[in-house]
């Protein structure tokens, strides 16, 4: 078992640059977490923590109900696959994948039951006489997976593993990853990354992390669905969702939002939070609008400025205010014969968000 809980978690660098507070996190025995964030949110620095290797400044982390502060990272039962794979270019794959459990003196049976396990895990059978120059950049990152696996942690640990790797390599070893999860279904793993395609297709929660601390933790189809506040909204998602500004109107005692870069949005708002007069934020997903033919009520209109061709998909980017980001429409298929002209947009309501002062007016 390997529960781990932080409550009221902070960094404090020198008694006055803070990098995290209060972060409180309960993460169960089995779970894939991905922490996610942009550059310098601290999700490295998080990870660290939870291996020793930074200090805690405030608050506590346990490790099945043990306060874990002050132990070492060689006694938390933990092991790490960094960025960097740091294999020793001397050893071979075995060797490499041994060497730990040599200098914790263990038994020649003990080392090979675990190495053997791991690399059949791995698919690494037939490379075990090799150095790691003569592997791919795919297959050293599972060798230096296969040398955390070795030592049956409790918790394993992955800084930003595929970021050396190619784009082929990267969702090749991504699946492995996701198989290696299926096949140790009792083993927690924390996995740090930039790259949301990973955290969406790895994670079992995604605990998204700005301005020092969790805007938000879920999984990864409530996060799209139902972001809490405008940064995850946008941060999850590509190309990122759309925030148009607009005003709650009426008419009568009914309510709707009218944009006030021209467009209308006619979804209705929760009676609660629906004063009348109220600025707010119309967050539409580039994916969630489709082309108006014809008559009817458009969401938005607008020139298409630019527009990316992609084969399975075609990405209309409208003209925009000066200072303004571009509405983005994500359509299936080929649609060149849509630039440089008026193009109306509509969109399910059920798939219109609604933010006030950055934050979601769900009901």
């Amino acid at each position: 078992m390997a529960d781990l809980k932080l409550t009221d978690v902070g960094k404090t660098y020198g008694g006055k640059v803070e990098v995290l507070k209060n972060i409180n996190l309960d993460i169960k025995t089995g779970e894939l977490i991905v922490f996610v964030g942009p550059s310098g949110c601290g999700k490295s620095t998080l990870l660290r923590m939870i291996a020793g290797l930074e200090k805690i400044t405030g608050g506590t982390l346990e490790i099945d109900g043990q306060v874990v502060n002050d132990v070492p990272p060689s006694e938390r039962g933990i092991a790490m696959v960094f960025q960097s794979y740091a294999l020793y270019p001397h050893m071979t794959v075995y060797d490499n994948m041994s060497f730990a459990l040599k200098i914790a003196k263990k038994s020649k049976e003990e080392i090979d039951e675990g190495v053997q396990r791991a690399a059949r895990i791995l698919q690494l059978d037939q490379l075990l006489d090799r150095l790691p120059k003569e592997l791919s950049g795919g297959q050293r990152q599972r060798v230096a997976i296969g040398r955390a696996i070795v030592r049956d942690p409790k918790v394993y640990l992955f800084d930003e593993p595929l970021s050396n790797l190619d784009a082929a390599l990267r969702v090749a070893t991504r699946i492995e990853i996701a198989q290696l999860k299926e096949a140790m279904p009792n083993s927690t793993m924390i996995y740090v990354t930039h790259d949301q395609v990973e955290a969406m297709t790895l994670a079992d929660k995604i605990v998204v992390l700005a301005n020092k601390g969790i805007a938000q933790v879920g999984s990864p189809l409530e996060l799209y669905e139902t972001p809490d506040n405008e940064f995850v909204a946008q941060f999850i998602g590509s190309p990122s969702m759309n925030l148009l500004a607009g005003e709650i109107t009426g008419p009568g005692d009914e309510t709707q939002v009218t944009l006030k870069g021209g467009g209308m949005a006619t979804s209705a708002i929760p009676t609660q939070t629906a004063d009348k007069g109220r600025d707010v934020n119309v967050g539409i997903r580039p994916e969630d609008f489709t082309v108006l033919e014809g008559e009817g009520a458009a969401i938005y209109e607008g020139k298409v400025d630019y527009l990316e061709a992609l084969g399975e998909v075609t990405l209309l980017y409208f003209e925009a205010d000066s200072g303004a980001n571009p509405v983005i429409a994500k359509l299936p298929g080929i649609h060149g014969d849509l630039r440089g002209r008026t193009v109306k947009l509509t969109a399910d309501p059920a798939r219109v968000h609604m933010f006030s002062n950055g934050n979601s007016m769900r009901g």
